[in-house]
């Protein structure tokens, strides 16, 4: 993950040409949510309808680095962010540390069906496992890499769960759930993407392209030889293409001239990183018919879906989107992780599903392949809530005016609406439930979902308000967030 742009001085336009004929410009990671380019793939549009119904999905970020407790990969990029960190200043020799915490990475806890259970329990419909995270190493058996969980030089190897990603897509399809493979573009172990013969100064290709384009074609053969290795069959049906990486994209000079000469952008040394990605989605959905594919913070026809990470836009968007959030400590393994409570959890969850969105929630596996006990603990509060009031997450869409005050309004169909009244901690229901900005329409029928108890309603000049009943109050269907049907 991280999508964050980073940073230098500004230069004056003389140099931003010079730059942009060089091909040396950075982009921006992260795209604006209100660029968006239809599917046309029939296929498509119609999973990419079912993937809106799912609402609510499991993310893990897993490699090697989970033995160190640190963020991702990020560690061995040398820019200078808080993320990217280390506790040995000499680089050379911490890179040369890091690749070797392959010698030592041995989870041998790992219990994907454990998972899979909790998530299903936790009314989780679909999962996004990191098959290869930026720093190359690779949670599948690949056969374009030594740098992998199933190489001679993994302790792990043995295990008659070594192909680990195949291992999760088969106990997480079991349980019901969709597979979406996590995918980085970049790829800081390849030669072909950091060349040796170069230092390493930044997260992007290390040399010039224009002047190697050999090179960087044996990088994209890499690349599409990969993903078309997860999607060729022997890791099963696979729902989701998860693209991470932004900057390994293809840009035209005009994009790189816009993008550098906008207000307060900033820029440093990067490049035309096409991998062909028309090609390889044509290729990928041969193997896959209907494959939905994020190529996150993109802009084009190649991202179906767009992927705000660790944050929730502030309105409805009007195409698919999945808010992608770290339910505890960081998108990788911290020993000490702080979980997102119950409360907080559900009503994220409800804040999203009432702006049209899905939930990707981030649950990261240890160095012995097992989750903190807390993320269990999580994932069985907000079960506990989806066992009452699921029907009001699944299959819904957004209706204007989406929220006002704690009260969020979505529809089902033509004839169904629920309202979601989100409590704050320890607060008790109150006698009356409405909004001043919507009405419900004559004749409706309004219930607590939970219950059978039908509920009085009144028009107000703009609104309506809902009459709650003694009995209600005094023993609530669910905690956290309150959710009431009407049909009509």
């Amino acid at each position: 993950m991280k999508t964050k742009t980073y940073r230098s001085t500004k230069v004056l336009a003389l140099a931003f040409l010079s730059l942009i004929i060089a091909g040396t410009v950075k982009v921006s990671a992260q795209e604006s949510e209100g660029r968006y380019v239809p599917e046309t793939d029939p296929l498509v549009l119609e999973k990419l309808e079912k993937w809106q119904d799912l609402k609510f999905g499991l993310l893990m970020h897993w490699g090697t680095y989970c033995q160190w407790g640190i963020v991702e990969s990020w560690s061995i990029c040398s820019e200078d962010e808080g993320w990217c960190r280390r506790k040995n200043p000499n680089y050379v020799e911490y890179k040369r540390e890091y690749e070797n915490l392959q010698t030592t990475f041995n989870p041998i806890g790992f219990d994907p069906a454990k998972w899979a259970k909790a998530a299903r329990n936790a009314g989780m419909k679909y999962v996004i496992f990191t098959t290869k995270h930026h720093d190359g190493f690779c949670m599948f058996d690949t056969k374009l890499t030594d740098y992998k969980i199933t190489s001679q030089k993994t302790p792990f190897h043995t295990n008659s769960k070594a192909n680990i990603a195949r291992e999760v897509f088969d106990a997480f399809r079991a349980e019901g759930l969709w597979a979406g493979a996590y995918f980085s573009k970049p790829d800081w172990h390849n030669e072909n993407y950091w060349w040796p013969n170069f230092a390493t100064p930044d997260r992007n290709v290390n040399y010039d392209v224009t002047t190697y384009p050999e090179r960087w074609e044996n990088f994209v053969k890499f690349t599409q030889g990969q993903i078309m290795e997860l999607l060729g069959g022997d890791y099963g049906k696979i729902d989701i293409l998860w693209l991470d990486g932004g900057w390994v994209q293809k840009m035209t000079r005009e994009e790189v001239y816009k993008q550098v000469t906008s207000p307060g952008y900033k820029f440093t040394r990067v490049q035309n990183q096409d991998i062909r990605m028309d090609e390889l989605v044509v290729k990928a959905r041969q193997k896959q018919p209907g494959l939905i594919v994020v190529d996150r913070a993109v802009h084009g026809k190649n991202q179906n879906y767009l992927t705000p990470e660790n944050r929730v836009p502030e309105k409805a968007l009007p195409f698919p989107w999945e808010s992608c959030i770290i339910a505890g400590g960081s998108w990788s393994w911290l020993p000490n992780a702080k979980y997102m409570s119950g409360r907080d959890a559900v009503q994220l969850l409800v804040d999203i599903v009432a702006k049209g969105g899905n939930l990707l929630f981030n649950i990261a596996p240890g160095p012995q392949g097992q989750w903190h006990d807390d993320a269990y603990r999580l994932l069985e509060d907000i079960g506990g809530w989806m066992k009452v009031n699921s029907e009001a997450i699944y299959g819904t869409r957004a209706l204007a005016p989406y929220k006002e005050g704690k009260v969020c309004i979505t529809k089902k169909g033509d004839k169904t609406l629920y309202l979601y009244y989100m409590a704050d901690n320890d607060e008790k229901m109150p006698a009356q439930i409405g909004m001043s900005a919507f009405s419900l329409p004559v004749g409706a029928k309004v219930k607590m979902v939970g219950t059978e108890t039908s509920l009085k309603w009144k028009k107000t000049e703009s609104g309506f308000v809902i009459n709650i009943p003694e009995k209600i109050i005094k023993n609530p269907p669910s905690k956290y967030v309150w959710v009431m049907k009407a049909t009509f």
